[in-house]
Formats: structure tokens, sequence, C-alpha cells
């Protein structure tokens, strides 16, 4: 039997291992199954087994289990108790108006412990208890300036003017701060507050070691000690209380983490000096000063919270530079634009244009919106899209995208995109999805943390008991210090930190180079690749015809004479080849006349009469129906090209073959130093083409590539994706049309051009925005520098732990009588996560 239950108060996975492996205890469930997002479990019985004995199996948990279609009564409640997972690190009553910062108000956990999961609201993450991060994107940042009165901050207008009140000036409204601003100064703010209530007690504390103390002269030790534990409460129960909330709601969950180890050190540390303080004859004489008053260790508890309050300040700071890619991307939409209303000008907010709005785009100024030019013609910098320098010529009928920069001449366009549909916002969000997702080296990371915490807390009651019963007098004193130094030092928050933090700053990277990951998981992949497919055209070629040669026979017509013919003859017509010829000869600047009687004959060619002279342009075939004849030598001459599978035409004027002119797909410039660049890093390039067999074969040379196969159909190309795996190659596959898209998604790594189509695009892991194979050895070199920054940081992490521990635990005090104190244990914790952040920024500066 199969019966499916409700189940509500869950919100992590913690929750949902904790409500399966209840269930499964009970007597006659043969297998559990917990489906988090539905909030259901499905459980399968021998024979049916009443819901009340589910109920009594969560009873004493935050969960509870009802009939579906029946809401549970007392929902609210137990997700109260549950700590919700927007649980703010503030006190309840301040829980009624959030502050949405100008962000998107979709916060995600930096470490992404539960995958790709959002929560709504500022807080904790319910799994490590880290600070979650606003995502960035389009919408949040075109959001406009607005004015405001001085005097009357209830007055807000959308232009500037004059107050309605007091009719004073209105002034610009600031802007809203960002939620991690808002997190970095709240912050910021207990940070010193915490500190200056420390660094007394720290003196306090330390002047014990003056052999003639001053402060004793004030007054008694046993007076304070009182002061210190009054000096301490700000620390613990407001700085950094969230500490403690972390740690207990780390324990209600079962999911143990970096403040667990963090709230069980300092708390000890803490409760032991209220102890000896309140009762001082609970403890051994040991324990006790000359001055008969026991030990405290505020100071230990308060430095040690403290410091770990500045590392997770200065890793605030460092998650809002590690987005700081994406608030560039943003940085480039402009906030208004001048929209056309018959015949008049008209500013608008960028989230005001329509599709098929006219918009007028002024020299200088960064095009709003994705559409085609209609009128004018200029020259737009599309450095920040597509990486490359120089600007490119746009006439009408050009596409446009939004962010790019208008040169030096004003022109109309036509809105086709606005919105989260621009090239722009897309991209944006790739970039926040990529940033977002977990690689699978992570999954290392988390293993090791989730055993690390129990494994920890054994190593420091070992510790504890070892020195209790072995160590020197006062043996218990040292084993309390030493246990705690042990739960401090070991404190996992770097590992968890190391390969998200070099993921988000490599895909900002990436995308600043026009190199656009989808998943984290492609740039750990794209390290491997040792097999690249390339498809032949728009990929390694131009993918459109162009006028490589003109030649002319014999003397009576020169090469230029050819070309103003064939332009001129070619002015009437559609087919792809004359316009390239046409185009062709605008570069070269030729001058063409008129021609008349133009007639086009399928499969041969055309002909007509230009400048009063019977002409003729186009294969063998139709030099026999003009009556030209073509000598031997002029094949000859021509034959070479044909075998490279180019197209040539040849001219006739008057019955008589003057000249020819060649066609073919021109090989990209960048294609070959890319080629190059992949075979030197190790990496066989095969080319894939539906082209013929002479064509493919004379690409394939001229690039010295590996391997090549021609007439291949979609499903060719996937099978041969299929066989190279098969024999146990990494295979990526770069692409730009939808008969690639099936390869592109069946490969380790789906490249696709950013020049092709949509379904390409959505097939694959890595966009190249410029349709370029450059961005290959550019992703490629991004991915190779992104897993040795994480190998690197898993270094970090692991180092000061391993080496941390056993010096903590005391195994240097027999020998070297060297021993570490809580408060060292505490500043080396913080800098694991700072070294990790450190060496993941120094990505950014790396050239790719």
């Amino acid at each position: 039997m199969n019966h499916t239950y409700k189940v509500s108060g869950m919100s992590c996975n913690g929750c949902r291992n904790h409500v399966e492996d209840a269930l499964s205890q009970v007597e006659g469930v043969k297998e559990v199954s917990v489906d988090l997002e539905q909030a259901q479990a499905t459980l399968e019985m021998d024979s049916h087994i009443p819901i009340e004995r589910f109920q009594d199996a969560l009873k004493n948990s935050n969960y509870s289990i009802h009939p579906p279609g029946q809401d549970d009564h007392h929902d609210h409640h137990h997700h109260d108790m549950h700590g919700l997972e927007h649980e703010t690190s503030e006190k309840p009553d301040d829980h009624q108006h959030h502050e949405k910062g100008n962000g998107t108000g979709v916060f995600y956990c930096p470490m992404h412990c539960e995958g790709d999961k959002t929560y709504d609201q500022q807080g904790d993450c319910p799994v490590c208890g880290m600070d979650l991060v606003e995502e960035q994107n389009f919408q949040s940042a075109s959001s406009d300036e607005q004015w405001t009165c001085p005097m009357h901050p209830e007055v807000v207008e959308d232009a500037p003017g004059s107050c309605p009140v007091c009719g004073m000036d209105l002034v610009p409204l600031k802007p809203d701060l960002s939620a991690e601003e808002k997190t970095y100064l709240k912050l910021r703010r207990k940070f010193w507050i915490a500190a200056g209530f420390t660094l007394p007690i720290f003196l306090i504390a330390m002047s014990e070691m003056i052999a003639d103390n001053p402060l004793y002269k004030v007054m008694d030790l046993r007076y304070w000690n009182w002061i210190q534990l009054v000096l301490s409460v700000p620390v613990v129960f407001y700085a950094t209380w969230m500490f403690f909330q972390r740690a207990y709601s780390s324990l209600v969950r079962r999911s143990p983490n970096m403040f667990t180890l963090i709230g069980l050190g300092a708390g000890v540390a803490w409760l032991f000096s209220l102890t000896a303080l309140l009762i001082p004859d609970l403890f051994p004489d040991q324990f006790k000063t000359e001055a008969g008053t026991v030990h405290v260790y505020f100071e230990a508890a308060t430095v040690i919270l403290t410091l770990v309050l500045l590392g997770q300040l200065l890793e605030a700071k460092a998650h809002s530079k590690t987005n700081s890619a994406v608030k560039e991307l943003l940085k480039l939409a402009p906030n208004k634009a001048t929209k056309m209303v018959n015949g008049e000008e008209m500013e608008v907010k960028i989230d005001q244009i329509k599709i098929n709005d006219i918009i007028k785009v002024k020299p200088g100024e960064k095009i709003p919106v994705d559409g085609v030019i209609i009128e004018g013609n200029t020259s737009i910098d599309e450095s920040m899209i597509t990486g490359e320098p120089i600007p490119v010529s746009k006439s009408a009928d050009e596409r446009v995208s939004s962010g790019t920069i208008n040169g030096n001449q004003t022109f109309l366009m036509k809105a086709e995109k606005v919105g989260g549909d621009t090239l722009l916002s897309q991209i944006i969000d790739m970039v926040n999805t990529a940033s977002r997702s977990r690689a699978p080296i992570q999954n290392l990371a988390d293993t090791v943390s989730a055993y690390f915490v129990p494994i920890v807390v054994a190593i420091s009651v070992i510790t504890f008991a070892v020195w209790a019963i072995w160590g020197p007098q006062p043996s218990y004193v040292y084993a309390m210090v030493n246990a705690v130094a042990v739960l401090i030092i070991a404190c996992p928050c770097a590992l968890g930190l190391a390969t998200p933090m070099s993921v988000m700053v490599g895909v900002g990277k990436g995308a600043q180079y026009g190199v656009l990951v989808k998943n984290a998981e492609a740039l750990e992949k794209m390290a491997k690749v040792d097999t690249l497919i390339v498809d032949k055209t728009g990929t390694i070629t131009e993918g459109k015809p162009t006028v490589e040669k003109v030649g002319s026979f014999g003397s009576q017509f020169t090469e230029d004479d050819v070309l103003r013919i064939i332009v001129s003859l070619n002015r009437n017509s559609e087919h792809p080849l004359a316009e390239a010829t046409v185009h062709y000869g605008k570069e070269k600047g030729i001058k063409s006349s008129n021609s008349v009687d133009f007639n086009a004959l399928s499969g041969k060619g055309v002909q007509g009469t230009v400048e009063r002279q019977q002409t003729s342009l186009g294969n063998q075939k139709m030099m026999e129906h003009a009556n030209a004849e073509l000598s031997a030598a002029m094949l000859d001459e021509t034959i070479s090209f044909q075998n490279q599978g180019k197209t040539v035409s040849y001219l006739a004027v008057n019955r008589e073959v003057v000249g020819y002119v060649v066609i073919g797909d021109k090989i990209k410039e960048t294609s070959i130093k890319a080629i190059q660049a992949l075979q030197d890093k190790g990496i066989d390039v095969v080319m894939l083409t539906g082209d013929n067999e002479v064509t493919a074969r004379s690409v394939a040379e001229s690039l010295s590539l590996a391997d090549f196969k021609a007439n291949m159909l979609p499903e060719d190309k996937l099978r041969e994706v299929e066989d190279l795996q098969r024999n146990g190659k990494v295979v990526a596959m770069a692409g730009d049309g939808i008969n690639d898209a099936p390869g592109l998604a069946k490969s380790d790594v789906g490249i696709a051009m950013g020049t092709g189509t949509d379904v390409a695009i959505e097939s694959a892991m890595v966009t190249l925005v410029k349709g370029d194979l450059m961005g290959i050895v550019n992703a490629r070199n991004l991915s190779s520098g992104v897993m040795k920054n994480i190998k690197q940081n898993l270094f970090f992490a692991l180092i000061y732990n391993t080496v941390g521990v056993p010096i903590a635990a005391g195994v240097l005090f027999p020998i070297f009588g060297i021993l570490l104190s809580p408060m060292i244990a505490a500043l080396a914790m913080s800098f694991s996560s700072v070294s990790v952040i450190g060496n993941a920024l120094r990505l950014r500066t790396k050239s790719i």
C-alpha cells in the first residue's frame, strides 16, 4: 500500500532527513520518501497503519503530519517554533516591517547549502547559519531616481520641482542601500560595540600577569571579576547573540555547522566563569587563585566572539565584491531613453518602453533596449557584451543590444526586446544562476563538513578527559582551556566557502570576457575536456558567402573592370552570392552602372546588358548558353578553387570570357589562432559539418585538425558525441545552429555561439557572446584558473584545522611546553576564512 501525507514545518534538507528517519522507525513501514518542495511524505506499508502512529512519531519535533487536503490548524505555531527559514537575527518584535534593499528581494546562501534554493527575506541560512546574500538583477538596477523635500520627507516626486507643502526646491532622494550594505553596516556597528567592551575585559584579565598589579590597589580581584562580567553582557547578549541563536538552531535541526562549535566553545567559557563568580565553592582548590577566587575566562569568551564577528564582517565586505561583476553589468543599462511620439522627442524611464516603440539614440548614449535600427547608421562599442574592443559599424535593419554604447551619430531604432528579455538581462540572469549553482567538487567539502563537527566535539571531549586524568596540576583548568581551544580552532567555515567564493568570482570574470557559464559544473568539467567538436559553418567560418578573389583573363579588362561589370549586373539580383559580390564592390569603392534586360536562369547564372554590352555571369553551363568558350588554360586557373569547395562564377562580355569571381565561406581569422592554442593545451579538435566532403577537407587541412566528418545530420553529430564519450573522452562541443542542439545537450560541456540560435544557447552549458573560437580558449583558461583556485582554497581551509587541532589538544606540550590559547585559536580560525576569500578575489585580476 502507498499512502501520501502532508508534512508541515520542514524548511531544509536537515528537516527532511529528520522526518524520513522518524517515519521509517514506525513499525510496518517499508519505505519512506519525503519531498521537501511538495511538503509531503509517501509511505509504503504492507497493511494500513493509522495516521495517529505517524503523528506520535513526530510528536516531540517541530513537524506535523496530516492527510492530504486537510490543512494543519496549528501549522503556524509549528513554523514559529521552527524559526522559519527567514528568521532574522533581530528581536521578534522587529519582524513586522521588513526593509527590502534596492535589490530583487531574492536572497540565497553564499555556500549554496541547499543548491539553488532562494528565500524572500534577509536572514541566516537554515543549514550553515551564514548571512543570506541578495541577488542583483535588471529590474532592481533600473529603478529611477526620485526627488524629496528636505523639510517634508513624505513628499516623493518622480521629477525635480518644488515642494507642494512648503515650496522648497526638491532634492534627489538617496537610493536605498542594498541588503548587503545593510548587513555589512549592522555587523560593523555590532563589531565596534563588541570591540569596545572586549578591550577593557582583556586588559583587566592581562593585568594579572603584572607582578604588583596597580588595579588591585583600586579594589580587590573579586570586584574586578564582577566588572568583567558586566562588561561581557553586551558582547554576549547583544553583539554576538546571533551566533548562539545559530548554534541552537543547528542543534535543533541536527545539522551542526561552524556556529555549533563557536557557540559551544565560547558558551562553555562564559558559563564556567559565571558559575565561578556566583558559586565559587563548587570548584576544587586547583581552580582558585591566591585571593581565593576562582579564575574566570570572560576575556577568552569575549575575544573569541569578537574575532569571529570580525571574520563575518570581512566576509560580508568580500561578498559585495564577489558579485561586483553583476553590478558592473547592471550599470551598463541606462535609466532613461528618448522615445519618439508623433515626431516629438519624449524622455521616458527605461521600464516604460514597450515593444515596437521608436527610440532615438544620440551620440555617446547607451542603447536602452534590444532592437533594430530603422534609420541612420553609426558605429557601436559592443565590448561590454562581446569583449571585442573595436566598435562595430551598424546601419538600417541591423540589430543593436541594450547596454552597448553609441558612437558619434544619431539613429532611430525600433524596440524588439524590453525589460527582462534583453540580451543584457539574460546575461545577468545567467550569471546569477551560475553563481548560485553548486560545483561537484563542493560535495567533497560538504561531506567533510558533515562528519567534521561531531568528530571535533569528540576530540574536544577526549582532550578534556586526557588532560584531566594525566595532565599536570591544575589539571581540570588545563583540561577545560584546551577543550575549548579545540572547539574553536576546528571551525569548518572556511571549508564551506572554498568552492562557492571562487565560482562566484570566476563566473563574473567570465561574463566580462564574453564567456557566460550556465552553472558551476560546467566550469569544473571544462578544465577536464580533452576533445572538442566544432561545427564548421558559422563557428570556424564566417557562415556567409564572401568574395575571396576576382580574376581577369587577358589584358582587355582589368580586375577592377571585371568587378565593376559583375556588381552592375548583380545589383538587381536577390541571390545571396550576388549580394556578396555587391557588398564586396562597395567595400572596394567600385562605381557601378545600371544594367537593363536583366534575366536570371535557374541553376546557371544571370545575364543582362551593361554599358551597352551583352554580359553573362555564371557557371560553365551559363557560358555554354552564352556561346562563350572556356579555354583549357582558363579552367586550369580556376580548378584549384573548385577543389577547395568554393564557387567560381565566370564573366562573359559579348560572348567572350573575360574574368571570374571566387566566392566561399571564409575561415574566421581567430579560428586559426584558437585551434592552434587549443591543440597546444592537448585538446583534440574534431570538425563535424553538414557541408560536402570537398569543402570540409580543405578547411580541415588549412587548420591541421585531428579529424573531420562531412555530410553530418543532427543525429549523426549526437551519435559522434556518444561514441567519443564511450571511449572515455571528455567531450566539449561548440555549435551555433538548431542542428547542433542535440549534440550540445549530450556533450559534457556544450558551448554555444552567442551569435547563433536561442535553441543552441538553451542546450549549452557555456555561451560565448561573440561567436568566436577564441572564446573557447578563454573559457578553458577560466575554468583551469577557477579549479586551481578552489584547490588552493581547500588547502588553506584544511591546513589551519589539521595543524591547529593537534596543537590545541596539547600534542606539543609534553616536549615543547607549547599550548594554543582559545584566543589565538579564534584568530587563526578567522584568518582561514579571510585567506580563502582573499585567494578567491585574486581571480579578479587574473587575465584569461
